[in-house]
């Protein structure tokens, strides 16, 4: 050390946000109170002290676990007392690490060891390193004035640390940063990590002083054409003065609008309103916003264009494949609107699974009609006000987005499509179903209000068409207001035809290309649809089409191939890798406790299996694979119908020495619903009699206390997916038989179907065990007492 005289032990000193580097000296200018403390606490130590960063400033009050454990030695050389603050000399010596803290009071002091820095540079080295810092200081000092005098004073310092400690307080560097460079004790490491610090520094004074330039050059052109703006608009309310011309003459507007009475007179109000503003006024905006909608709107009455039936079968037979049923309904309603003069009637509301042509059908429905096409998506609409829009008293209002709608049709009859309703929001803004009420209510759209328009709208020309996934997610009052259409899942061979006629010209389309560069053969088609998608619409098979395409595009650009490039079924692994194997397949055999059961989901039917075991236990049913409180409960009530039906027969049963557990697979995917009641009986008779069910047999429906087979819901997409999956023999509900006329007539004729009334003929058709029928559940007489069965 430097100075022999300096204690072991000395008080710590704290200068926020500063770091000190040995073997330079700094003046500071700091307030009185502070300099005085210093100075105090340093007199008894030979003014020496040790300087330490802090991690955060608290206000001058600190832990000894806020410092940094390496500072530097201090010497106050010089200390001047002034008339507002405290101006000191300090020679910074040597760096230390902490030992041991020591509190004094409200302050600290440390014992500390010496840090000196390992030489691991040659003198080479040292030289080559020294040479690169000067030229890299000399290339940041060219955007400085002033500072051609530090250049000059490095170029005379040939100690690395030196230059070090003279540039270090010229740099903008963070506390940490500063800390960092502190503590590096490898000479090499140290140099290297300065050089770094010198070259960003460089590039952000660089990239700073390119942005100023280009912010003036910017700011230049914004003055000047402000100012010409300001010049252009004296000009203009000058030449509107002495001509009368350059504003909109709204009265005039008005009066060609076709307005009705109570409108006009609104309207006309708000003009003389406008016309007594001031030329400053913040309202003048509002009111103009105003009248341009009112104008903008269509408010006399439609051309009524004659419908021609047979021309809108036709369009719609060659955009939409299949939906038979569906097109029919939609036939009918056009012949009552043509017998009504065009005059809507009930609201249509689109059922069925994403990708089977919802949105598409309405599209064909406004060409058929010759109307204009209005579309808006309601999916995550939470706010009242997005259907019947702000006030105008609020800041930024705006129309809600029916006003909005028509007044892009530019008339009052256009075809207008409400996206996804059943994903409507209610929240604290307000619930946005019950404001569609209105919209579509035939005995109210003609008065519909909007809180931004203020007057009645006449929407009862609209021919409203809603489309949902789920029915289940629209509020009962709402789907109340509409005729339901349901869209059912596309079978194998309907999806096959819309690639075919539709898919294909699409995508060869949206990729560049024609069918003279590339097809695709018809069994490709096919093994696409059956082994790479997993859905009740189209929208997968067009994603993999256009992947098969995009595919092939490369390698028609790049001459690979001769043309036209066909695409055959053994080449699709290598187009779009490994089949996803989508379906659940029908097993070889089931074990007894092992059943098929059917499932409905948004996107189509899908089989599952339900599975279970006996074990010794005290009568408990334990049920996993994540079911809703449906499913259990009909688990329950068929653990209940076996005990009663099967207790007689199978008396080495002991169902109270017995625990049951039963497993639907994919526990993650939670499951309810209530359809799955027969498939539970099967599983516990099953497991109980050791009987095996054919694995080629699934079955779908509910039960009852009583023993009843009860009707369930969405039997074509059941039906398609067990017939997806290899079933053979389907047991549904009696009731459902009806249901099967939705199903394609080529899926019904590969399958045999089995109808039960009561889990009697479920047991018999599934383990061939033939069960008299209690009497109670014919609601006959009872039994017992003669009187009327429960």
């Amino acid at each position: 050390m430097k100075e022999m005289n300096i204690n072991k032990e000395l008080p710590v000193l704290v200068i926020p946000g500063t770091v000190y580097l040995p073997e330079t000296d700094m003046n500071l200018k700091i307030d009185k109170k502070t300099g005085q403390e210093i100075y105090n606490r340093t007199a008894k130590d030979n003014f020496y002290g040790i300087a330490l960063a802090v991690k955060n400033d608290a206000n001058g009050l600190y832990d000894e676990n806020d410092f940094y454990k390496v500072g530097t030695i201090i010497k106050i050389s010089n200390a001047k007392r002034m008339r507002d603050f405290y101006h000191l000399k300090i020679d910074i010596l040597e760096r230390v690490e902490i030992e041991e803290f020591i509190q004094e009071g409200g302050d600290y002091r440390a014992t500390y060891k010496v840090l000196r820095d390992v030489i691991d540079l040659d003198e080479e080295n040292q030289k080559e390193t020294i040479k690169h810092i000067r030229y890299l200081v000399s290339e940041i000092s060219e955007n400085f004035k002033g500072a051609k005098t530090i250049v000059e004073h490095i170029n005379q310092i040939n100690d690395i640390n030196r230059i070090i400690s003279y540039v270090f307080p010229y740099m903008r560097l963070s506390l940490e940063e500063k800390q960092e460079l502190l503590e590096i004790r490898s000479l090499e490491e140290k140099s290297l990590k300065f050089i770094d610090i010198l070259i960003e520094q460089k590039e952000s004074i660089k990239f700073q002083m390119e942005l100023a330039a280009k912010f003036n050059e910017e700011m230049n052109k914004r003055n000047r054409e402000a100012m010409l703006k300001e010049q252009l608009k004296a000009i203009k309310d000058e030449l509107s003065e002495s001509e009368g011309g350059g504003k909109k003459d709204y009265r005039e507007l008005i009066e060609a609008a076709n307005m009705p009475e109570d409108v006009k007179k609104t309207a006309l109000e708000e003009v003389d309103k406008l016309e007594r503003q001031g030329p400053h006024s913040s309202e003048e905006n509002v009111i103009r916003n105003y009248l341009e909608l009112l104008v903008s709107l269509p408010w006399g009455p439609s051309e009524i264009k004659d419908i021609d039936i047979e021309a809108a079968r036709k369009l719609l037979n060659e955009q939409h494949y299949g939906l038979d049923k569906v097109k029919d309904r939609i036939i009918q309603h056009m012949t009552v609107m043509k017998l009504k003069q065009n005059k809507q009637g009930s609201i249509l509301l689109l059922v069925g699974p994403p990708g089977t042509g919802k949105t598409s059908l309405g599209r064909s429905i406004a060409e058929a009609l010759e109307r204009k096409y209005v579309r808006i998506s309601l999916g995550g609409v939470k706010d009242e006000s997005e259907i019947r829009g702000h006030r105008r008293t609020y800041l930024g209002a705006l129309p809600g987005r029916i006003i909005q709608g028509m007044k892009r049709a530019g008339e009052r009859n256009p075809v207008f499509i409400l996206d996804e309703v059943d994903k409507l929001m209610a929240s604290y803004n307000g619930d946005p179903a019950s404001a569609l009420l209105e919209v579509l209510d035939p005995e109210q759209n003609n008065t519909f209000s909007d809180h931004y328009l203020e007057v009645p709208y006449d929407l009862s020309d609209v021919f409203f068409i809603a489309t949902a996934n789920d029915i289940r997610g629209i509020p009962g009052p709402l789907r109340d207001r509409m005729e339901i259409i349901e869209i059912g899942s596309y079978t194998s061979h309907e999806k096959f035809h819309i690639a075919k006629n539709h898919l294909v010209d699409l995508v060869l389309e949206d990729n560049g290309l024609d069918k003279s560069q590339l097809q695709i053969e018809n069994e490709t088609i096919k093994t696409v649809i059956e082994k790479y998608t997993r859905e009740a619409g189209v929208r997968g098979l067009k994603r993999q089409l256009s992947a098969v395409a995009r595919v092939a595009s490369e390698k028609i650009v790049l001459g690979k191939v001769e043309l036209p490039y066909v695409i055959k079924p053994d080449m699709l692994y290598d187009l779009l890798g490994h089949e996803l194997t989508p379906y659940q397949q029908a097993g070889k055999n089931n074990p007894p406790g092992v059943v098929t059961g059917l499932a409905w989901t948004p996107v189509g039917g899908d089989i599952l299996f339900i599975e279970g075991a006996f074990m010794p236990g005290t009568g408990k049913l334990t049920l996993t694979g994540q079911l809703g409180d449906v499913m259990k409960e009909s688990a329950k009530i068929s653990q209940t119908l076996i005990r009663s039906r099967l207790a007689f027969n199978m008396k080495h049963i002991e169902f109270d020495k017995q625990d049951l557990h039963i497993h639907v697979p994919s526990g993650a995917i939670p499951k309810d619903g209530p359809s799955a009641g027969v498939a539970l009986l099967t599983t516990i008779a099953s497991l109980v009699t050791g009987h095996e069910v054919d694995p080629k047999l699934a079955m779908t429906g509910e039960i009852s206390l009583r023993g009843a087979v009860l009707p369930v819901g969405g039997i074509k997409e059941k039906v398609l997916a067990a017939h997806r999956a290899g079933i053979k023999r389907i047991i549904l509900p009696k009731d459902n038989e009806k249901d099967l006329d939705d199903v394609p007539e080529d899926v019904r004729g590969e399958l045999e179907f089995i109808f039960a009334e009561t889990v009697e003929d479920v047991i018999k058709e599934t383990i061939d065990i033939e069960l008299p029928k209690p009497m109670m559940l014919d609601m006959g007489n009872d039994p017992l007492t003669g009187g009327a069965g429960v």
